[in-house]
Formats: structure tokens, sequence, C-alpha cells
């Protein structure tokens, strides 16, 4: 008794010392502690987080397009009969509503330029110039440099569905592999449960036959029904390594290495197979990152259909420009002096264009082609999400009933042990009743292993996030 209360008193506080060493000895590994692990450390899911950066980055690049400019352009005769030197700078804007663009120019010139140069004199202080263009039919709604920007931004949100479908595949197999851990621990646990019962009959027959009640061919039989079941051990206890091993690929350090867990981390019940939690309300197809893609791609279609229909069309762009010459008259005279505003056009009408014709028929072929993609991937989402349903209602009434059999046998078992104790059972027909009574157990482990699958593959189906340990 003063031992025991020594140990009730001492033990809180050896834990409050040594968490981590108490954790790590006695703490049985859980599936949020593999989920978390993996969504945080699995090479696909930085690979795909690496993708959608990638996506960002070329978003940026588009946005490129509409970037100021600023040029600066100078020229000095050096030789000849005259010497003038002009220098210019302009810096030029696109717009974002529409294919023209403003801009602003400032020049300046001095010395002596031919007639044939004439524009080149300005006051003494320079030439301003503010101006811009406007498209008022081809590039007007759409442009090259606007479609590329909106498929670009587009392609994050496809990098974004791709990676989530990623992380959501990597999650499901993650579930997969603790399972079959945990069944692996179990399946082993039930083959030493059946080897230990060999070995403690092995005592009691070996007493039986040394005082002449059982003859001496019982206990060879016993022995070679021991070794048959310590080779099942030894089967389930590689199988129990390869499963740990597998396990490693998803279960990580803090530096993103892989870990092989400990068999002493095994639960220690079936409770563990319990799974991930089964969604109450099934998400639409809609919610599935796959089809959301899709459906961002026929967006991205079609924005190189409008793109390629705007290049049929006739292009006119209106100009205007405002200028004023700074300062006192210069060598080109007063004329230059006034403020001056010039308004102008450019039209032309393709007449052939058959490239931009091509381009638009492409575009409705693979507008056309992704059509039909989601609807077969709506219809595959709706069959496969039945199937699984369907799946794991029978996987859950085979449980049950695998429960009662095992129950069942049980009884059967410990009763023929029972009549073998007291000296009126036979030795085959109680070795029959054990195994039948383990090969029940292996069902049952089996049945709430199906279970489990079962319900990370509806979570990865209907891209249950949460259950597979995927909320932010």
């Amino acid at each position: 008794m003063i031992r025991l209360a020594f140990m009730r008193l001492v033990a809180p506080i050896l834990l409050m010392l040594f968490p981590g060493v108490a954790l790590a000895q006695v703490a049985p590994l859980t599936l949020d502690e593999v989920l978390r692990s993996s969504a945080r450390s699995a090479p696909q899911i930085i690979e795909a987080l690496a993708r959608v950066r990638q996506a960002e980055g070329r978003a940026l690049s588009a946005d490129g397009a509409f970037d100021t400019v600023f040029d600066v352009d100078g020229r000095s005769r050096v030789a000849g009969y005259y010497d003038g030197t002009v220098v210019e700078g302009r810096a030029t804007r696109p717009l974002t509503n529409n294919g023209g663009y403003v801009y602003g120019n400032y020049r300046a010139s001095r010395g002596s330029f031919p007639i044939y140069e004439d524009q080149a004199y300005t006051n003494r202080l320079g030439e301003a110039k503010v101006g811009a263009l406007f498209a008022l039919l081809r590039d007007r709604v759409v442009d090259e440099r606007r479609t590329r920007r909106a498929v670009a931004a587009t392609d994050i949100d496809v990098a974004r569905f791709e990676g989530e479908m990623a992380a959501i595949g990597v999650q499901r197999r993650a579930v997969d592999a603790y399972q079959t851990w945990v069944a692996a621990g179990l399946r082993l646990s039930a083959y030493r449960d059946l080897l230990s019962l060999a070995e403690r009959r092995r005592s009691a027959i070996a007493r039986l036959v040394q005082l002449g009640a059982r003859p001496d061919i019982l206990l060879t039989e016993n022995d070679a029904n021991l070794l048959r079941r310590r080779g099942l051990v030894l089967r389930a206890e590689q199988d129990l390594a390869g499963a740990a091993n597998a396990l490693s690929l998803y279960l990580r350090d803090a530096e993103g290495n892989p870990l092989t867990v400990s068999p002493d981390r095994l639960p220690p019940d079936a409770s563990a197979l319990a799974g991930v939690a089964r969604a109450p309300r099934l998400a639409p197809a809609v919610a599935r990152y796959d089809y959301r893609a899709i459906l961002t791609r026929i967006d991205q279609a079609t924005a190189r259909l409008l793109l390629a229909q705007n290049d049929l069309s006739p292009r006119l762009d209106l100009r205007g420009e405002l200028g004023k010459d700074l300062g006192s008259v210069g060598l080109g005279g007063s004329t230059r002096t006034p403020l001056e505003a010039v308004v102008g056009f450019r039209f032309s009408v393709p007449l052939q264009n058959r490239a931009a014709k091509g381009r638009v028929a492409e575009a409705r072929a693979e507008i056309d082609a992704l059509d039909q993609r989601s609807r077969f991937l709506r219809d595959q989402i709706a069959v496969e999400v039945e199937s699984i349903v369907i799946a794991a209602d029978g996987a859950e009434r085979l449980a049950s009933v695998s429960e009662t059999e095992r129950t069942l046998a049980d009884r059967l078992a410990a009763a023929e042990r029972r009549r073998f104790e007291l000296g009126t059972g036979d030795f085959f027909l109680v070795n029959q009743r054990e195994e039948t009574a383990n090969d029940a157990r292996l069902r049952l482990i089996d049945a709430q292993a199906r279970i489990a699958a079962t319900r990370a593959e509806l979570a990865a189906a209907t891209a249950d996030r949460a259950a597979l340990g995927l909320t932010r």
C-alpha cells in the first residue's frame, strides 16, 4: 500500500518533468498525428505548393505587359554642315480596360537641322506632349495582353485545384497506410494469442504424458502445431514491419525525413480502425477540385475564343495628342510656341485572316471537348460516390456479422478447451475451435479495416478536406 501511494504521488511529478519521454514511451500513434505530419511534410504536397507559386510567377509576368515603359532616345550630328542635337524621353502606359495606351513625351533640341528634319526643332526649354490611343473595334473589349493576363490568373486556380487533388490523394494514401499498419498489429496480436494458447497447453500435455495419462504422440502433435503457429507469428511480424516501412512515407519529422514507427506505438485495440469521420451530407460533384479545374479550363478556352474572334474584327483606333513648346523661341521660329492639338485615326480591315479563323475553330473544338470531359467526370463522380457508399454500407453490415461470428467462435473455443482440460475433449477438435475463433477474429479485423478504407475513399471522392486533415 505504501509503495502504491508513493507511485501515485511520484508519477505526476515525473510526467511534468519529462513529458516528452513519457509520451514517447506510452502514447500510441493516432491517425490525426499521421495526417498532420503528411499535410505538413509530404513531398507531393510541397511540390504542389511550388507549382502554385510557379503559376503566380507567370501571372506576375503577364501583368508586366501593363507596366509603364520609359524610353530615352538621343541623336547628335557630329560631322557635316548641320550640328543639331536632339534628346527625347517618352513614358508609355498601356490601358487595362482598352487595347490602347496613354503616353507623355518630352523633347529638347539644340543646333540646326536640315529642312527635312524641321520637326526636330523645339523652343529653348523643349517640348512637352501628352497623348492617348483608344481602340474602338478590335482590341476594345479583349486583346492579347488582357487575355494572357486572364489566362495566367486562372492558371493559379488550376494549380491550386490540382494541388488540392494531390493533397487529398496523399492524405487518402496516408490513411490507408496507417490503417494497414494498425490492422497488421492487430493480426500479430491475434496470432500471438493463438501461439500463447498452444504454449500453455504444451506444459499441461507434457505433465500428462509424463504421468502416463496421455500418449507421447499427443505431445509431438502439439509441438508440430506450435511450430506452425510460430510461423504465423513470424509472418505477421514481417507484415507489420512492411506496413511500418510504408507508413514512413507519410509520417515524417520536423525536417521532413521519414520516420519508421515502433511497434510499441501500436494502438491497444481496434478502435483505431474507426478511420476518418463519415460526412453526414455528401458534397455535390462541383465541390471536387478536378471538376472545378476542368471548368476553369473551359473559361480559359472561352477567353482564347474571344481573342480569336477579336482578331477577325476590323481595326479602328482613335488617337489624340496635346503639345506645347516651352521657353523662349528657338532656331525653329515662333511657329512652335502655340499649343498644339492633334486628332487622328487608323482603320484597317482583314480580308482573309485565315490564322484568326483557324484559332476560332480550334478554341471552339477545345471548348466542346472540355464540356464533354466535364460531363463525363460529373457522371463518373456520382457513380464513384454511390459505389463507395454501397461498399461502406456492405462493410459495416459485414463487420456486424463478423463480430457476432467471433463471439460465438470464442465461446465454442473456450468450451472445447475446458473439455480438453477435464480430459473429455479431443486435441484436434480443440485446435480446430481455436483456429476457427482466430480466423473469425481476423475476419473482423479485415472488415473493420475495410470500413476505414471506404470512409477514406468517400472522403477523397467528396473532397472532404476536414476529414482528411487538410483544414487550415
